[in-house]
Order: C-alpha cells, then structure tokens, then sequence
C-alpha cells in the first residue's frame, strides 16, 4: 500500500495517480502493512479454555464470529483469524456438552433429592405418630370417654365451633385427615371397655406409594406410645422398636 503525498489517499501499489486529488503516486513508494492481532480474536481463544463454564463459551462463540468477520474485512491490517478459529471450535464443543453436563448434574442431585425428601418424610411421620399418642391421652383424660373413635377426633373444629369431644382441636387438619407429607396414617380401634369406650387402638403409618417401594420405612404405634418399624412391609406390635 502507498499513501498520496498530497491527501494521503491510500492507494494499491501499481496505481499511477490518486483517485481522489490526481496527484503522481506512481514513483511514492510503498509502505508495507503491518497487520495487528484483532484483540476479539484473542479474547475469544481465552474464554475457549474456558468453554467448560457456559457463559465461557458463548463469549468465546460471539467473539469468534465478530473477530472472523472484522479481519476479512480488514484488507490485511488484522491478523488473528487461526485465534478466533480455535475459540470458536472450544466454544461450540462446549456448548455441545451442555446437555451431558445436565444429565450428569441430574443423575448425581436427583437421588440425592429423593433421598432427602425421603428421610425428611420419614422423621415428619415419626413425629406425627408422637403427636397422636400425646394427642389420644389428653383427649382422654380431658373428655372421660376413653381414646378417640378416629383421627378426626382430634382435629380441629369446623365453622368457628369451638373444640369439643367430636373436634377437639389437638392435631393439625391435614394429620386428622390421615394423610400428611407423603404418609397415609391409619388409626383402629381394637378394644373398647365395659361401658364402651376405647381403651386401645393401634395406628399404622406407610408411604402413600405403599410398604415395599423404597419410599420409607413403614410405622406402627398403639396405646402404648411405642413406635416400631418395618422396612419392607407393614409394622405391627412384633415390629423392632425405633431407636432416638
């Protein structure tokens, strides 16, 4: 390339007069490009060493295209085209692996979710069955009419009514209903005394996928307040007793 001694046009090196002023360049002599490396070029390769972390790789993509483009249209004053190639080509293949990194995240938390919903829904019902025995004796030291006939005994009262033998208002809705974080609570009488009441009762406690499925142990309490446990199936009275 020469420059026009009178406009300092740019011109090819055959060209004899300047375009612009007509002024004689055919004896300027001509001044070598020296091309510069286009810095989107180098920030591109940069973030593919990178392209591991998403954000990474799409900076190294967008840089990599925009460089590419600029140093076409650079007529040989930018260099760097090899630098964006490589980022570009790191920034795809990372962006490529970003469904195997969601699988892989996934494989690893998911049962790790699970587990610990399990184990929390197990200790929720634990408690549960805790608060019904504690619930059964003071409904029947407060009424004189023995234990409850059912969970709904214990619930709470409905419409503004206030608590009675038939809601008296010691365990929450959802627990007298029989079903809370992922348990079914299943309460029997079994044994009534001579003038009728209940003096017996036994509740199990299972997942609501059922005994057996890997989602909780299974549970089994009565009057005694004593909680037991079966892993496979449902607990009853020769159950092992829980420990803590």
């Amino acid at each position: 390339m020469k420059k026009c001694p009178h406009c300092a046009e740019e011109h090819q090196d055959q060209d004899a007069f300047c375009c612009k002023c007509g002024a004689n360049v055919a004896s300027v002599t001509s001044v070598p490009v020296v091309a510069e490396t286009d810095g989107k070029a180098r920030a591109s390769l940069i973030l593919g060493f990178f392209a591991w972390i998403i954000p990474a790789a799409i900076g190294a993509v967008i840089l990599g295209h925009i460089s590419r483009s600029e140093i076409q249209r650079s007529g040989g004053k930018l260099k760097g085209g090899g630098m964006a190639l490589a980022g570009l080509i790191m920034g795809y293949g990372g962006l490529a692996m970003l469904p195997l990194m969601v699988i892989i995240i996934a494989a690893i938390a998911v049962p790790n979710l699970l587990r610990s919903r399990i184990v929390a829904n197990q200790a929720s019902a634990v408690g549960s069955l805790r608060t019904i025995n504690t619930s059964a004796v003071t409904y029947a030291s407060t009424f004189n009419r023995g234990y409850p006939e059912s969970l709904a005994f214990l619930g709470p009262p409905t419409g503004g009514k206030a608590a009675d033998a038939n809601a008296a208002d010691l365990i929450d809705e959802a627990l007298a209903s029989g079903r809370k974080s992922g348990y079914v609570f299943t309460y029997r009488v079994v044994a009534k005394d001579p003038d009728g009441l209940t003096c017996a009762y036994t509740i199990n406690a299972d997942p609501v996928q059922g005994c057996g499925t890997g989602n909780g142990n299974c549970y089994f309490t009565d009057e005694t307040g004593m909680i037991r446990l079966d892993k496979v199936r449902p607990a009853n009275k020769n159950s092992p007793l829980i420990t803590g």
